[in-house]
């Protein structure tokens, strides 16, 4: 047995960790670069509670952040399971919303994508509840950030 043996597994989870984070956050960003609000979304009428644009951003990297520890999490115990294709049917459909709302301007093809998505949120929520409840937890403020979302979503698309 080599010396370096007994590291490999405190080191491997944490690589494993730092490739969701990496992965989840930078292709997050990099959606969000390619399909940035531009003239059209200005445009249109918004709820009095529309939040400034420079939110999003800031707010989405930090639930970026606890959707890839949650799905690490998972990933360590469970990475063929049901859990971890809903942790990653999910992340499909949080990428898919904002080219569908910002690159095709279809809002209400948007709302239901979103829709979709909390609803997946709320499946990966209760299946993780007993498989691991940190997990379930890390996805209970971006939950809350889907679900403001869906209703700014579906105001903007009543309002125009």
């Amino acid at each position: 047995m080599k010396t370096s043996e007994p590291l490999q597994p405190a080191r491997r989870p944490l690589l494993t960790l730092g490739l969701f984070i990496v992965g989840v956050v930078g292709i997050g960003i990099l959606i969000g670069t390619l399909s940035a609000p531009g003239p059209w979304y200005e445009a249109l009428r918004k709820p009095p509670f529309n939040p400034p644009n420079w939110i999003f951003a800031p707010v989405w990297t930090v639930i970026y952040v606890l959707i890839a520890i949650a799905g690490w999490r998972i990933y360590r115990f469970a990475p063929g399971s049901l859990l971890m294709g809903v942790w990653g049917v999910q992340m499909l459909f949080n990428w898919a919303w904002t080219p569908v709302f910002f690159s095709l301007q279809q809002i209400w093809a948007a709302f239901a994508v979103i829709v979709l998505l909390f609803a997946l949120v709320l499946i990966f929520i209760i299946r993780a509840w007993n498989a691991d409840r940190m997990a379930a937890l890390l996805f209970l403020p971006y939950a809350a950030w889907v679900a403001f979302a869906g209703l700014l979503n579906l105001s903007i698309a009543v309002l125009n």
